[in-house]
């Protein structure tokens, strides 16, 4: 069965003080995931070790909120994959509507980066998504689907499979609102499909799809039990300790 997977995007927040007491309040709570469950704690550059250190013995992961695509060299203020491989982090969030509304990234410098991470051993969470505009006139799945094209269609099968898909309704994150776990689960096997024309069923059913958009500790259990919602990228819910707590607890077994 395909990773069931808890993802707290943390973005900019929290000083080093809040950080560590969110992430000991959590593990005092002692929940272990199963087999096919993975917890990973997306935190800002300067607490990737601090965190690392503290989760792992609970069998968590800690990931990159972003990488450049640049392999190294002079570029002030990036972060490589390399640097990230060498301190034990194999996760990054590659693609997040943030990074793509304030950052300009576009789906060639996406490319890149999900190269470099498969290159060096780094998982990656592309996050795609459509806007509220696109989703009134209609054309979401065209929309995901041209992102999906245009980032992922230059990996091989089983570089696809090492990947992890989050797909983050636009029009839902931070708004409060979120995708009935209907809509919800028509965009996750929408998105299955269109890995399943390129690479087949095998590699499509291997792919952890999460659900991005305002999850929370009352919607997690609806949104989790959908056939193809593998788990959620979670952002301001995250933040608080017993909501994400929930958020793990209605992952799939």
């Amino acid at each position: 069965m395909r990773k069931q997977i808890a993802a707290a995007n943390w973005k900019m927040n929290l000083t080093l003080e809040g950080a560590q007491g969110l992430l000991d309040d959590i593990l005092k709570e002692a929940v272990q995931p199963g087999a096919n469950q993975q917890v990973i704690f997306a935190v800002p550059f300067p607490y990737l070790m601090m965190a690392k250190e503290r989760v792992t013995q609970q069998g968590y992961a800690v990931a990159a909120q972003n990488c450049s695509n640049k392999k190294s060299g002079a570029y002030t203020g990036e972060v490589s994959v390399e640097m990230l491989r060498s301190i034990g982090i194999d996760h990054c969030i590659i693609g997040h509507s943030e990074r793509r509304e304030y950052y300009g990234e576009i789906d060639e410098i996406l490319q890149q980066k999900l190269a470099l991470c498969l290159d060096h051993g780094v998982t990656p969470i592309f996050c795609c998504g459509e806007a509220l505009d696109v989703r009134e006139k209609g054309k979401q799945n065209d929309f995901v689907r041209e992102q999906l094209e245009k980032a992922l269609f230059e990996f091989s099968g089983s570089e696809m499979k090492k990947i992890v898909i989050a797909y983050e309704p636009i029009w839902a994150i931070g708004t409060g609102k979120t995708a009935t776990a209907e809509q919800a689960q028509q965009m996750h096997a929408f998105i299955r499909s269109v890995l399943a024309e390129k690479w087949g069923l095998d590699v499509a059913n291997d792919v952890s799809i999460l659900y991005g958009g305002s999850v929370k500790g009352a919607n997690a259990n609806e949104l989790f039990g959908s056939p193809d919602v593998d788990g959620g990228l979670v952002g301001g819910a995250s933040l608080n300790a017993s909501e994400f707590i929930q958020i793990i607890k209605a992952l799939k077994h």
